[in-house]
């Protein structure tokens, strides 16, 4: 009996470090945005606003694209993107954010960090930023970050592609 309560121990201090370790080799693929949700304070809302777009794409071989963009962003009213007005340069900056590197996966702590080569944001150019897997699964990941560009906690989910 008492190997067998051993065996149950061992197993559950394991099966943490199994499941992840099953679905990390997984992350593979392209995820669609579900939400990006900014808690700051006593306060939640949508960091790109309501019904954002966004595409997160993790290759095989360590490299990824993410981009986050606001739904309804305004059209500029010329037909040159260098010419923007400065509301318009503004709705832009506000509501859309890009960047792309390399990743690697921590599976002990459950996370994986964005190394940024570049950003439309760039301050995060050659910069690491980790994110904490809160679920995995074949199709959802959710994840945290300890600040969002604009502050506050963000907690982004996607939806894998098929």
């Amino acid at each position: 009996m008492n190997w067998i309560v051993a065996t149950l121990a061992l197993a559950a201090l394991a099966l943490p470090h199994l499941a992840l370790s099953q679905t990390v080799k997984h992350l593979a693929g392209t995820w669609v945005l579900v939400s990006s949700i900014v808690e700051q304070g006593n306060n939640k809302f949508d960091n790109f606003g309501p019904n954002a777009k966004g595409i997160l794409m993790f290759d095989a071989n360590g490299r990824y694209v993410i981009t986050f963009i606001a739904a309804n962003l305004p059209k500029f009213a010329s037909s040159d993107r260098t010419t923007g007005t400065a509301n318009e340069n503004e709705a832009i900056v506000r509501g859309a954010v890009t960047h792309f590197g390399t990743y690697d996966v921590n599976e002990d702590d459950n996370s994986f960090t964005f190394h940024v080569e570049n950003s439309t944001f760039p301050n995060w150019d050659n910069t690491d930023q980790k994110r904490t897997i809160v679920s995995l699964t074949a199709d959802e990941l959710t994840y945290t970050a300890k600040v969002s560009s604009r502050g506050g906690i963000p907690t982004s989910t996607w939806k894998r592609l098929r």
